[in-house]
């Protein structure tokens, strides 16, 4: 799946490479399988035991070294990294994880497995494509900011958010298509990331994407709006919203579940608050507001969301700031509706 060391690094393990079969991964039931075939980050000659880890508790986005490379070689095969106006190509897509979160990528950004990223064998880094899942037609946009996959016929490696986006990280691969919109921004935002992916699927034109891409301040463009509803991220940036809300309760709906990360618990509502701040940029966060035996209570939650793979990573993100007691239920989403 993905390099973890700058190109220059990669030629110097090309007398290592040369006798190793790199298999492809038939399946990711083993969350930790790497996209060059090797078990985990530990045992990937690319990752190596000196691949730095990030030990904060957020992950920085963005903030990598614009590069293309000099060719390189891998298991005998060689990789060419060049600036490719109109890159357009269908392949298999895989994904990766776990076993690379938080390690350096090619261009000297830290992966995080939770944001939409990608890794290409020869595109430009940093780059944003636009990547089509030709099985069921859902599309995500990508910030392509690391070296890979180099298996088989393999095109893009995604992260496991973006593979959930398209529908795929439970199979492991996918048939797409990626077409190239242009160079990202060194200093690029998530919330920049995610306006794009909004206008793209309020029906942006490639053009639009491309203006929006070199722009890290744009919104989706208003001439972009369908008809139909843009398909909501699960991460993406809410719109302010009122601190506390108060739970209404109405009549269940059995047959569809949510799923909430109930971050913590507060007396005071200033403490809420300040959680809440720390959250809410990730995603739908809110304040509910509950009787206690000694007065009001103030319950933060991240949610509601629809599927366990978008709760999985809600809950990842509320430990990785520090909310030690977070956890992750499900609930009918009516019985916890804010009015």
């Amino acid at each position: 799946m993905r390099a973890l060391m700058r190109v220059a690094h990669v030629k110097k393990m090309a007398v290592l490479l040369a006798g190793l079969v790199l298999a492809g991964c038939s399946s990711h039931s083993a969350t930790h399988r790497s996209h060059h075939g090797f078990a985990s980050a530990a045992t990937d000659p690319f990752a190596g035991k000196g691949s730095p880890i990030y030990k904060g508790a957020q992950i920085p986005f963005g903030g990598g070294e614009y590069q293309v490379g000099n060719a390189y070689q891998v298991a005998g095969r060689w990789y060419t990294p060049r600036e490719q106006p109109g890159y357009d190509k269908t392949g298999v897509a895989s994904w990766y994880g776990e076993a690379f979160h938080r390690r350096k990528t090619s261009n000297g950004e830290w992966f995080d497995m939770n944001t939409l990223t990608a890794a290409h064998a020869t595109l430009p880094l940093p780059s944003y494509a636009l990547v089509t899942n030709l099985d069921n037609n859902r599309q995500v946009v990508v910030r392509i900011n690391d070296r890979g996959p180099f298996v088989g016929s393999r095109v893009i490696d995604l992260s496991k958010r973006a593979a959930d986006e398209l529908g795929y990280r439970a199979r492991g691969k996918a048939h797409v298509r990626v077409k190239l919109i242009g160079p990202a921004p060194s200093d690029d935002s998530m919330a920049h990331m995610l306006a794009m992916n909004d206008a793209m699927h309020r029906g942006a034109s490639m053009n639009q994407l491309v203006a929006m891409s070199n722009d890290v301040n744009a919104a989706a463009p208003a001439t972009a709006v369908a008809a139909a509803q843009p398909k909501a991220l699960p991460f993406a940036k809410a719109a302010p919203q009122a601190q506390v809300q108060q739970a209404q309760y109405t009549p269940p709906a059995p047959a569809q579940m949510a799923y909430i990360v109930r971050v913590g618990v507060y007396h005071d509502l200033g403490n809420a608050s300040t959680a809440y701040q720390q959250l809410q940029s990730f995603g739908p966060t809110r304040i509910v507001k509950a009787v206690g035996a000694n007065g009001p209570l103030y319950r933060v939650e991240m949610g509601p969301l629809d599927n366990q793979a978008d709760g999985e990573a809600a809950l990842n993100t509320a430990l990785g700031e520090g909310f030690e007691g977070a956890r992750l239920v499900t609930t009918e989403p009516l019985q916890i509706s804010m009015k």
